[in-house]
């Protein structure tokens, strides 16, 4: 079963930007599309470790602010020629509340 807390709320973070949260695991950056969707990620591109949350959002990926390389916001997952992935953790939406899972980021840790 899910323990959810919230991190925020939806006006904290502008269309197509981000906001990071400190947690056990590290900076998580906390992605909103044009269309209001959200989606969380390690805030560390696996390439030069740029920080994603300083990315630009386009659709539902984000492209690093170092050397252009995009990622699925919904998977993690290097797109086109790029290789790679980045951890993606789960939210969800309660009115203007974000919670994210805190049990997925405890088993993420143990792992």
């Amino acid at each position: 079963m899910a323990s959810w807390i919230e991190i925020g709320r939806l006006s904290d973070i502008p269309p197509r930007g981000a906001r990071c949260v400190s947690t056990p695991l590290g900076r998580i950056a906390v992605f909103r599309t044009a269309a209001d969707e959200l989606y969380a990620m390690e805030d560390r591109c696996p390439h030069k470790g740029g920080p994603l949350s300083q990315g630009i959002v386009h659709g539902a990926a984000v492209t690093c602010p170092l050397h252009n390389w995009v990622f699925s916001l919904e998977t993690g997952a290097a797109l086109g020629a790029d290789e790679g992935s980045v951890r993606t953790f789960a939210l969800r939406q309660e009115g203007e509340k974000i919670l994210m899972d805190v049990d997925l980021m405890a088993s993420v840790a143990a792992d």
